[in-house]
């Protein structure tokens, strides 16, 4: 048996706690418990509000999208189906991958409603280029024959007008001296307007040059000069200046407003001599050709580039000069990852036999380019890269290259075509 014993509390603890109260009267207490209670009320209604916009935004947000992707499926189902069927509807099976294949267009022409705006890239597409040309070229150009230097001096640009309302013109001018060598072979799509009826040649560039970026006109004063030193080997009769008046832009992408072309062989400049021409159309130059090779895969859905031998013109030799190229290739606006072949030292013929594989992602091949870049660059010392040239093979849904076309009708086979390289 267990036996409690409870002991009486002190009576000094009792009128402690007897006396323990809180130092507010209770007016304070009931208005903090009141302000408590109404920010409490409030911070609960302002979450309720934020929850309801959130899916309200949510909801139209939803309906807009199917409303657009339902708007494109039925102007296409419609184009497709229209004169062919004018009673009732029917009901029709389509197989999956049809219809997989519309909805994935319907979706790739919302989020994408340019299909040309996939190709601004630097590598794949350098610059831009005008039909409409405007605005004239002022110059001058002079041959000091005591020091065989070659001064130019680039003086104004006149009459350009604003091709974008979005930024202002920043005109620049970019000069190149080409000296022609030997003759190159029939390019395919290249016609030399210079010299009609004979064969293409292939030019170099000796010295290229930029002018200082005048913002905001349409008529920039420049008055940059420019000297080149000529050795005798290099007549002048086969010396060209390409003007080229360009539009900054800070991602390298410059638009091409117009060039200028002068053959100093037409022209007296024992003197200086002071010139205005017209703009023209910009053309390209063939500075070079490439032996390359395509095959074509269909069972493991891939593409095998080879890029074979390269022939560029040299002007004068330089132990240290060698040659890379780079391989990009865009199928069906999806861009794969480029490659790059080994440094190879330049010469008159730059041997490399080098194949690269691309795995294409999508089959059929609706669109196809392979562009190949050639640069130059130095191995004794630390320099950037030169851009010599470019050349394209392109499959569109109406046309294709010549090159192309003899790759898809001997499949699984390499088959090899020399193209030209040019700038």
């Amino acid at each position: 048996m267990v036996t409690l014993i409870v002991y009486p509390a002190p009576a000094g603890l009792l009128s402690a706690a007897g006396d323990l109260r809180m130092p507010f009267p209770d007016l304070v207490k009931y208005c903090l418990l009141g302000i408590s209670i109404t920010l409490l009320l409030l911070a609960l209604g302002i979450l309720a509000w934020q929850a309801f916009r959130c899916c309200t935004q949510t909801r139209t947000t939803y309906t807009q999208q199917d409303t657009a992707n339902s708007d494109l499926l039925y102007s296409n189902e419609k184009s497709r189906t229209a004169g062919n069927y004018s009673g009732a509807p029917s009901t029709k099976v389509e197989e999956v991958s049809t219809e997989a294949h519309r909805l994935s267009r319907c979706l790739s022409q919302a989020s994408f409603p340019c299909p040309g705006s996939s190709q601004a890239d630097g590598h794949m597409k350098e610059q831009a280029i005008i039909k409409k040309v405007d605005g004239s070229l002022r110059f001058s150009i002079y041959y000091d024959q005591l020091q065989s230097q070659l001064v130019v001096t680039v003086l104004q640009v006149e009459g350009l007008l604003e091709h974008s309302q979005q930024h202002s013109l920043q005109p620049f001018v970019k000069l190149s001296l080409m000296w022609a060598g030997s003759e190159g072979v029939e390019v395919d799509g290249y016609m030399d307007e210079e010299v009609k009826g004979t064969a293409p040649v292939l030019w170099t560039v000796l010295q290229e040059w930029r002018t200082r970026i005048v913002k905001g006109s349409c008529n920039p004063l420049f008055g940059d000069q420019f000297t080149c030193s000529l050795q005798e080997h290099k007549d002048l009769h086969r010396i060209k200046l390409r003007m080229e008046v360009r539009d900054f832009d800070k991602f390298s992408r410059h638009t091409v407003l117009g060039e200028v072309r002068v053959s100093l062989a037409k022209l007296n400049i024992s003197y200086p001599l002071e010139l205005q021409e017209d703009l023209q159309i910009p053309q390209k130059d063939l500075v070079g050709e490439v032996l390359l090779s395509l095959k074509f895969l269909p069972t493991s859905q891939r593409l095998e580039v080879g890029l074979l031998k390269v022939r560029t013109v040299l002007t004068e030799m330089s132990s240290d000069a060698a040659l890379y190229a780079r391989i990009s290739v865009q199928c069906n606006q999806c861009k794969l990852r480029y490659q790059k072949t080994s440094t190879v030292a330049r010469c008159l013929v730059t041997v490399f036999n080098e194949v690269h594989i691309f795995s294409l992602p999508d089959f059929p091949l609706q669109q196809c380019q392979i562009l190949v870049s050639v640069y130059e660059t130095h191995t004794t010392r630390k320099s950037t890269k030169h851009l010599i040239g470019q050349l394209t093979v392109r499959k569109d849904k109406s046309s294709e290259d010549k090159h192309w076309s003899l790759m898809m009708r001997s499949v699984r086979q390499p088959v090899a075509k020399w193209h030209g390289l040019l700038i």
